[in-house]
């Protein structure tokens, strides 16, 4: 599938997102700032990547953590993963928090999160008087329990 990419003028000298590995899943995004920020336990801020994608129909964006980040620096995406709509045009920014008890910096070109390609479908909603049954049911938040039944 190919994906339009537009470098904004703020990432002009900045490589495209890419995928680190021929197995990846994910391209990483890149901070497209001008000077080092400080993210402070517990703030949150939106950090420019200096792109723009087209999508096709039928095809989003997923903007999700580092898992490096998470583990080792407390860093994640506050809306993970966060979706770029096919006609979604803007700049891509990936909305990161600090879980940690340190300041984290934010440097130019840093990696800040990845972005993975999926299809998807738009469903059609049929209302109905009733749904049918299931061995689940209604049961939901942790009702299936903590460990495996042997």
């Amino acid at each position: 599938m190919k994906v339009g990419i537009k470098k904004l003028p703020h990432a002009q000298d900045l490589p495209l997102p890419h995928y680190a590995t021929q197995g990846s899943a994910g391209l990483d995004l890149l901070a497209a700032i001008d000077a080092d920020i400080e993210l402070k336990p517990g703030a949150r801020m939106a950090v420019a990547t200096g792109i723009a994608i087209e999508l096709p129909l039928g095809v989003e964006a997923q903007v999700r953590p580092r898992s490096g980040l998470a583990l080792n620096h407390g860093i994640t995406c506050l809306n993970s993963p966060g979706t770029i709509d096919s006609d979604y045009r803007g700049e891509i920014k990936a909305i990161l928090i600090n879980h940690s008890d340190a300041v984290f910096r934010i440097s130019r070109g840093m990696k800040i999160a990845q972005m993975v390609i999926a299809r998807h479908e738009q469903a059609e909603l049929v209302e109905v008087d009733a749904l049918s049954d299931s061995a689940r049911g209604a049961g939901g938040f942790g009702s299936t329990g903590m460990t495996v039944k042997s």
